[in-house]
């Protein structure tokens, strides 16, 4: 049983719903490949009971979350409400969606925003010049931090006792050929994006790809996202993306920041 958090009242044992937590880490499972999974395969990669998966998987097609022939399970677009209600319930995202799209649109190049999520980094919104999300990172899409611009920028508010741990403990595999993984050279790194308030990540994250990314502060100050603009490395050079993309993600951030509680 995973570890209770105190949010508002202290959280109780008895407050952990078992079967809860086991729907929900059966409906990650469907991620971890494409197309249509066996009920074996499901209760395999979720480390459940096939008996408990296979009510589960029933119960949540009477919900119309999952179909099935009676031997084949996939995800319905009825999932997609669960990801909605968290958009629409975020407030980054509300204050965040008209900035993203001005700035794309000065910029005449996809802006993004992410939050950052355990080790990862997930991507919650975004604009584009002509609203066509045809290209660019899906939403939800995620992203180890440590190779990011956004993750970096969000992980240089940790002290750097704190930073240094961190880094030491997460996974990090190498992306690309150009993937930084040293943990003393990712320090460095992150305190020096820190201190020049962003980070520009060649070609660390995706093949041929670079990005620039400035934090998002709510009022405090306090770093709680980041946006980017990114772009190939046959397009845009690093020094355009500092002189034209980086005044525009400073000036989007400063926007907001009185608007975020």
């Amino acid at each position: 049983m995973p570890k209770l958090k105190r949010e508002g009242s202290e959280a109780r044992a008895t407050d952990f719903v078992e079967s809860l937590d086991r729907g929900l880490r059966l409906l990650q499972t469907f991620g971890s490949t494409s197309g249509p999974m066996t009920l074996s395969d499901l209760a395999r990669a979720a480390d459940l009971p096939r008996a408990t998966a296979r009510r589960i998987l029933f119960t949540l097609a009477g919900g119309g979350f999952v179909s099935t022939d009676g031997k084949l399970f996939t995800l319905t677009p009825h999932v997609l409400t669960l990801a909605a209600s968290y958009l629409r319930s975020s407030q980054v995202v509300t204050v965040l969606q008209p900035v993203l799209d001005r700035i794309a649109t000065s910029a005449q190049e996809i802006s993004s925003l992410a939050v950052l999520d355990g080790d990862e980094v997930v991507f919650i919104a975004r604009g584009s010049p002509a609203r066509v999300f045809s290209a660019g990172l899906d939403i939800g899409y995620r992203l180890p931090a440590f190779c990011t611009s956004v993750g970096r920028v969000m992980l240089g508010q940790l002290d750097d006792a704190e930073l240094a741990s961190r880094l030491a403990a997460m996974r990090r595999e190498p992306m690309t050929p150009h993937t930084v993984t040293d943990p003393k050279l990712l320090l460095a790194a992150i305190i020096a994006d820190r201190e020049q308030g962003y980070s520009l990540v060649d070609r660390e994250a995706e093949p041929g790809f670079r990005s620039i990314s400035v934090p998002i502060r709510r009022y405090d100050g306090i770093i709680i996202a980041a946006i980017n603009m990114g772009a190939h490395v046959d397009r845009v050079p690093t020094g355009e993306m500092i002189e034209r993309f980086l005044p525009r993600l400073r000036e989007g951030a400063d926007a907001v920041k009185s608007m975020l509680l």
